[in-house]
């Protein structure tokens, strides 16, 4: 197996960049050993794309804005970290990501409806959406065996 690269949603990692300033820290012994190899990229797009942490949660909307529960178009700083985590796969040739499930910017299979009701929906985050557009395989915490078969 050649040295691949993974884009990592630094929440997974145990860096607390989540819009609640916690992390979600996965314990797994491939991410562990991927980590150790030097393959990981770990990248935060909300703040990438020039959001505070701690920040008001945001979810994506029906006609794709992103908002906060105040009712704040946080749209900006979404595409803008979108397309930082875009740059980073283009410029060290990352073809696959590790994103947070239901996260407005990370989900890959799920995200929250925009109500902030809790309820989650089908759906793509707004990173995810660009990775997959421009070939990068996005994976969640939850499929880190069915990724390492892809490598």
């Amino acid at each position: 197996m050649n040295t691949p690269k993974i884009l990592v949603s630094a929440c997974l990692l145990g860096c607390p960049v989540r819009y609640d300033g916690q992390s979600k820290p996965v314990i797994h012994p491939l991410l562990q050993r991927w980590q150790a190899n030097g393959w990981i990229i770990p990248f935060c797009p909300e703040q990438a794309g020039g959001l505070p942490t701690p920040r008001p949660p945001a979810e994506i909307q029906a006609d794709g804005r992103v908002m906060t529960a105040e009712g704040r178009d946080v749209t900006a700083p979404f595409v803008k970290g979108a397309e930082q985590a875009l740059a980073v796969c283009q410029q060290q040739k990352i073809k696959y990501a590790l994103l947070k499930e239901s996260s407005p910017s990370c989900g890959s299979t799920n995200i929250y409806d925009g109500h902030f009701r809790g309820k989650k929906i089908a759906g793509e985050g707004v990173t995810t959406h660009l990775l997959k557009t421009h070939h990068v395989q996005v994976f969640s915490e939850t499929q880190i065996d069915e990724m390492f078969n892809s490598l």
